[in-house]
């Protein structure tokens, strides 16, 4: 590497919602451009960080995408899926957001809105516990049924009918009596008409174990199958409701290959979604040398950050991610790929979040790339 090019440092953290993991990255003056390209690798299980997806946390007033919601929130979630698309609205992703944004200190605990592609989300991040653990919740607003009436969704040689529900973000509804029946789940499930998702699609399956009680697997639209779906917890509720004549205010519990959600219904449909948030990991990413000459001028204006990872636990300067009291064991992360990025300089939480077991009821699925459900380290 020539010394005149060097890579872009950037802060950043790992965090899961049920095993559901994500990066996130700090970038408030959205001085940060990410390629497709850079997001798959940086999620890549093998060759980065790995991650079902990345989180970069931008001021609404540094992005076109959210000014108009500047008023109402301080920050924006540029949600990105494994394969470099961009994600309108995701259920997990923003509640680990918003531990990110309270135990670093950028927040106060309590309600905090965020805005997203599908518009503001408000949050609700508890006071700081000693081991960062503590359900988060987010207001997921109200599941509207698009149509058509008739879909149908095909995968390990079976076809099923599907409810098309939108939570900001497009899901097709399988109910199932068995989740193995969705087969190994390593390829998208075809869907009939195909231009019912324009932009492609989430899929549920889903099996009913009590009148509030489900279970579910789901295929993310740009990632695969993942561990967790909160969006996809909460379309299954909706689907849920509609099949079985269901009214009124009610309370959920969704298992997931990752853990328990749990879904409040209120009478005028509104939902909202709660569930563990833990951050695991925090360190420096090098972004890849393609990104390298024209990040340099940048990381020169970053003075928000300086060359140290932001670290959990210490009182908030203004503008400034701050450092951790302790309550983890350091992980020096280090190794430069091919692409040219490093993961260094970590301090690794051995802390999982609360209900992240998996059910003894939920096969074991294994079209999951195992390295995305690991650590770093």
């Amino acid at each position: 590497m020539t010394p005149d090019i060097q890579p872009l440092a950037a802060p950043f953290a790992k965090g899961h919602g049920c095993q559901n993991s994500f990066l996130v990255l700090p970038d408030p003056h959205s001085r940060l451009r990410l390629t497709a390209a850079d997001v798959r690798r940086l999620t890549d299980p093998h060759a980065g960080a790995g991650a079902d997806g990345i989180l970069r946390a931008v001021h609404c007033t540094h992005t076109p995408e959210a000014t108009a919601m500047a008023a109402d929130a301080e920050w924006f979630m540029d949600y990105r899926n494994a394969d470099g698309s961009p994600g309108q609205m995701c259920g997990n992703g923003i509640r680990v957001l918003a531990r990110y944004l309270v135990d670093t200190g950028l927040c106060p605990p309590g309600p905090l809105p965020i805005a997203t592609r599908a518009g503001l989300r408000h949050t609700h991040v508890p006071t700081r516990r000693h081991d960062f653990h503590g359900p988060v919740t987010v207001a997921m607003g109200t599941p509207y049924f698009p149509g058509p009436d008739r879909i149908i969704v095909t995968t390990a040689g079976r076809s099923w009918r599907a409810t098309h529900v939108d939570m900001g973000n497009p899901h097709a509804v399988v109910f199932t009596e068995n989740l193995t029946d969705a087969g190994d789940l390593r390829t998208a499930p075809a869907v009939d008409p195909a231009d019912a998702y324009p932009h492609g699609v989430t899929t549920e399956f889903v099996t009913a174990l009590g009148p509030r009680h489900l279970a579910l697997r789901v295929y993310e639209r740009g990632v695969g199958e993942t561990r967790a779906c909160g969006t996809g917890a909460c379309a299954a509720v909706a689907a849920h409701r509609r099949r079985t004549g269901q009214t009124g205010a009610a309370e959920y519990r969704v298992d997931l290959p990752g853990g328990r959600l749990a879904i409040s219904a209120a009478a005028d449909s509104t939902m909202a979604l709660t569930g563990p948030a833990v951050i695991t990991v925090q360190g420096t990413l090098r972004l890849p040398r393609s990104e390298a000459a024209a990040a340099a001028a940048r990381a020169c204006e970053a003075a928000e950050f300086s060359s140290e990872p932001p670290i959990l636990g210490s009182p908030a300067r203004a503008g400034t991610p701050t450092g951790t009291e302790g309550g983890g064991r350091e992980a020096h992360l280090h190794g430069i790929d091919e692409a040219g990025f490093e993961v260094a300089s970590g301090r690794h939480h051995d802390e999982r979040g609360d209900a992240t077991d998996c059910p003894p009821h939920l096969p074991a699925a294994s079209g999951l790339a195992s390295g995305r459900l690991g650590r770093l380290g």
